[in-house]
């Protein structure tokens, strides 16, 4: 008896390792597959959109490409003139990472406001850019704002600003238009700062500066007053589960580099060729198998 238990033993672990050494359906299931949104030479995948002016006219040259930076540039303006200008990649994403490096450069064009000095932002779940009226400020999204120090005091970077929208801290719904984060360092301008966003669709958004979570939110909707917004086309209360990304324009040069997203949307079943194990949101559409 004991002799048949051993041989039974031996069998099932013969199976096992056969199992374990055949080939698996998705041997590349936990390696990350970032999409580089900028590709260092010139704007393609990428449309701007001024105040005043129609989508994809680049005013200005607001948006270029210097020495394979991205730069938001204000060096063929006189004046500001309230000209905020947006930089919109062309997919939408719903649950991603996006990493990038940014700093911020030169000085303030004559005309900027106060609070834009040395303020930049990457935009998330942006509405459609096709969408925004001709005079629009910015774009229905949650800002992760970008800033550089003055000279004089803190300006730690990494805050919170919502045109158009209201998210969720703590539990509590916040109305507030800028939400400042408690803690972070205040970084020089011409110094590149590594910056992340964890969007996870209407659940939860971390933004991080340098490895550190300086803000999360959650439930982000559409509410608020945002001047040129058509109400008809978004209603408040409504989640905010997907949209753009956008560089933002307020008045100082900017540049960014290394930008990149790592979709978390896609096939979750591990019977598919193209399961991958880091995604969050299932997409059975996306599933290809044998």
């Amino acid at each position: 008896m004991k002799k048949s238990s051993t041989l039974v033993l031996a069998f099932i672990g013969l199976c096992l390792l056969l199992a374990n050494c055949g080939p698996k359906v998705n041997p590349d299931a936990d390696k990350e597959e970032w999409i580089q949104l900028f590709n260092g030479k010139d704007l393609t995948d990428w449309t701007p959109k001024v105040k005043g002016y129609a989508f994809g006219e680049n005013h200005n040259n607001t948006f270029k490409v210097t020495n394979g930076n991205l730069r938001v540039s204000y060096q063929e303006y006189d004046s500001f003139d309230s000209k905020f200008g947006h930089l919109f990649y062309k997919t939408k994403f719903s649950h991603y990472r996006l990493k990038a490096q940014y700093r911020m450069v030169g000085e303030q064009v004559n005309g900027g406001p106060g609070w834009a000095f040395a303020n930049n932002g990457f935009m998330l779940h942006c509405q459609d850019p096709k969408t925004m009226s001709l005079n629009q400020d910015f774009p229905m999204s949650m800002e992760f704002q970008l800033l550089a120090g003055s000279g004089q005091g803190e300006r730690p970077t990494g805050n919170l600003c919502t045109p158009g929208c209201h998210v969720h801290i703590d539990g509590q719904l916040i109305k507030e238009h800028c939400i400042p984060k408690t803690k972070g360092a205040t970084y020089p301008r011409e110094k590149w700062v590594n910056v992340e966003a964890v969007v996870l669709g209407d659940s939860i958004v971390h933004q991080i500066v340098e490895g550190d979570t300086v803000m999360t939110y959650t439930k982000p909707i559409i509410g608020g007053f945002l001047a040129g917004l058509d109400k008809e086309l978004f209603k408040d209360g409504t989640p905010m589960t997907e949209g753009y990304i956008a560089i933002q324009g307020e008045s100082h040069d900017a540049e960014f580099k290394d930008i990149q997203v790592l979709d978390l949307c896609g096939c979750t079943d591990k019977k598919a060729k193209n399961y991958k194990s880091y995604y969050t949101s299932h997409k059975q559409e996306d599933c290809v198998y044998e």
